[in-house]
């Protein structure tokens, strides 16, 4: 017997953590949100019978939830005045405090109210180079005024990785090009939508014989050296472009980045496709121009993760991402 005493004992000093742990939630278990809730509209309305009115309840359910409240803090909280109760000192002691936490639950109530609602929460948006000035900026700002509670963290990267980061959770939208107006929908782990169809104007040097013509096509320019990329998805848009437009384009400089495409043509080294996008990055001695006849487009895709479509937060923001491109689209170069 005093063997299994002294199993017993040893048992319970091996594990001290667990005992402090059953007691501090023992601490918390005594706070009873409803039943403090029940004591504030006592004070408030004086009487066990009013209180029970304003909260729906039954007197004697009222009295009993008080009674299990004294019992749970292990004080008393009322006593009797006349035929009436009044609260003791402990019961205004414990509404003290109390009031800290329903003015945070409150809080919490309203924030929760808000976030459910897409009035609040942090958005993760990926985005390719030329977006983020473009869209993903002027998108911030309008939220700014309209939804204050809704953050936007902002990642440059190119628009293949863009669908990487967001496959990986490390982004909540991301902004990405196609190459047809209807999104491929391919990977199932994605919802895409067609965000808009990105207008390719043409960069003219400053003194090229077409700068101030009133209009200006694509097949205009068959015969001078085009800028752009030797490869990945810029070289097939305009290749494609020009094509449509009957010829094969000859390439005189290749680059990818808008700022050294932008600089050869003001140099007068050819003439370069820029989505209007972009346009802002240019430099003295360029023209842009738009194709009206030709109309050629890149199609810029915002995606999110199956399911995510419905965040209202992830709703805002897209929702903002449209109306800038619905913007940018209504503009011509200037």
């Amino acid at each position: 017997m005093a063997e299994r005493d002294r199993r017993d004992r040893d048992r319970r000093d091996d594990h001290p953590r667990d005992h402090d742990k059953r007691d501090h939630d023992k601490d918390h278990d005594r706070w009873d949100i409803r039943k403090l809730v029940i004591l504030r509209t006592l004070r408030e309305r004086g009487t066990v019978t009013a209180t029970a009115e304003a909260l729906s309840l039954t007197p004697s359910a009222v009295s009993q939830q008080l009674t299990n409240l004294a019992k749970q803090l292990g004080v008393p909280l009322l006593e009797a005045q006349g035929r009436r109760v009044r609260l003791t000192g402990a019961a205004h002691l414990v509404l003290r405090h109390a009031e800290a936490v329903f003015e945070q639950l409150e809080r919490a109530d309203a924030e929760l109210a808000a976030y459910t609602q897409g009035e609040a929460g942090e958005v993760r948006v990926g985005a390719f180079s030329t977006a983020v000035p473009a869209l993903v900026v002027p998108a911030v700002r309008a939220l700014r005024t309209s939804s204050p509670g809704v953050s936007v963290q902002v990642r440059e990267a190119e628009a293949g990785e863009a669908y990487e980061l967001l496959g990986a959770g490390e982004v909540d939208l991301a902004l990405s090009l196609a190459a047809r107006a209807a999104p491929d929908g391919a990977d199932a782990r994605f919802t895409r939508v067609s965000l808009l169809a990105d207008p390719l104007d043409v960069a003219l040097p400053r003194e090229h014989a077409l700068a101030g013509a009133d209009e200006v096509r694509l097949a205009d320019l068959a015969r001078e050296p085009w800028i752009f990329g030797g490869s990945g998805p810029w070289s097939d848009i305009t290749r494609v472009a020009c094509e449509a437009a009957g010829f094969t384009p000859r390439q005189g400089h290749s680059a990818s980045g808008w700022t050294a495409i932008l600089a050869m043509v003001g140099a007068g080294m050819g003439v370069a496709l820029v989505p209007r996008m972009a346009a802002a990055a240019r430099g003295g001695g360029v023209v842009m121009r738009a194709l009206d006849e030709d109309r050629p487009r890149r199609h810029v895709v915002a995606a999110v993760r199956r399911g995510g479509e419905g965040a209202p937060a992830v709703a805002r923001v897209l929702d903002a991402l449209r109306t800038e491109a619905r913007a940018l689209t209504s503009r011509r170069p200037t």
